[in-house]
This record gives C-alpha cells, sequence and structure tokens, in this order.
C-alpha cells in the first residue's frame, strides 16, 4: 500500500507542476527591451522548471537507464532520445508479434484446446498492438498450420 501512495503522490506532484511545456517547447526567449532581472527571472524560472522535468523523469528510471541518460542536459533532449528509442522498439515489438503469429506451428503433443489457447492470445496481442487481422486470414492461417493427423 505504501507504494501506491508514493506512486500517487508522485503522480500528482508531476500533474502540478505541468512538465510537458519543458518537453515540446523551447526555452523562451528573451526580449531585448527586458531589463537584466527580467531576463534573469524568465531564464531561472525555465532552467529551474527543466531542471524539476528533467530529474523528475530520470529518478523514475533503473538504475542502468538512469546512467545512459544522466548525461542528456534538457528535459525535452531527454524526452525525445526516449520517445525515439521507445517507438522503434514498438515497431520491433509488432514485427515481433506478427512473426509469431505466422511461423506458430501446432504439435501433435499439444491438446487441441492448448493451441486454440495458445494462438487466441498471439491474437490478442496482434489487437493490443492496434493491429487488425480479418477474420478470414485468420481462420486460413490456422488451417494450414493444423497437423496432419488432425
Amino acid at each position: 500500500m505504501l507504494t501506491s501512495n508514493v506512486g500517487n503522490r508522485k503522480c500528482v506532484l508531476f500533474d502540478n507542476t505541468k512538465p510537458v511545456r519543458f518537453l515540446t517547447e523551447e526555452p523562451p526567449a528573451v526580449n531585448e527591451g527586458d531589463s537584466d532581472t527580467q531576463r534573469r527571472t524568465v531564464i531561472d524560472a525555465w532552467n529551474h522548471g527543466d531542471f524539476l522535468c528533467r530529474n523528475y523523469i530520470l529518478n523514475s528510471l533503473e538504475d542502468v537507464l538512469y546512467s545512459v541518460y544522466y548525461s542528456i542536459k534538457t528535459a525535452k533532449e531527454f524526452w525525445n532520445s526516449l520517445e525515439n528509442k521507445y517507438k522503434t522498439e514498438d515497431s520491433g515489438v509488432k514485427k515481433f508479434i506478427i512473426e509469431k503469429f505466422l511461423d506458430y506451428k501446432m504439435i501433435d503433443a499439444k491438446s487441441v484446446m492448448n493451441h486454440v489457447q495458445e494462438v487466441q492470445i498471439i491474437i490478442h496481442d496482434l489487437l493490443e498492438e492496434g493491429m487488425e487481422i480479418d477474420e478470414p486470414f485468420q481462420v486460413t492461417t490456422i488451417i494450414e498450420k493444423l497437423p496432419s493427423m488432425w
């Protein structure tokens, strides 16, 4: 229960600090007409928010990833790096699930129900990834995989 409360507090903190702008926007431009104090205030406020956002995300990473991403200086660069890495991984996951479906082999040693459950899980994984396979293709693919004894 303690972990849940800590997680909830972190979510509230993350939501209240409105960090999204540090992940998507460039630092604010400082106007030439502003005084040095105003410029410094704007820059310091941005840097502080960026620091909090970057370190909040770093704090949520596993130790191994922390050491990989620690050297990135801004929250936006950090976020873009994570986004690029995991978007690429996401397409790899989709490819893996499709291969798993297409390469699935039914064997005589397993019961029909075991095979049905395994295929249902693979199809569920495909649907979870947003990939729809029409029913005739599913049926045809599964029939082709049936052992000759069946």
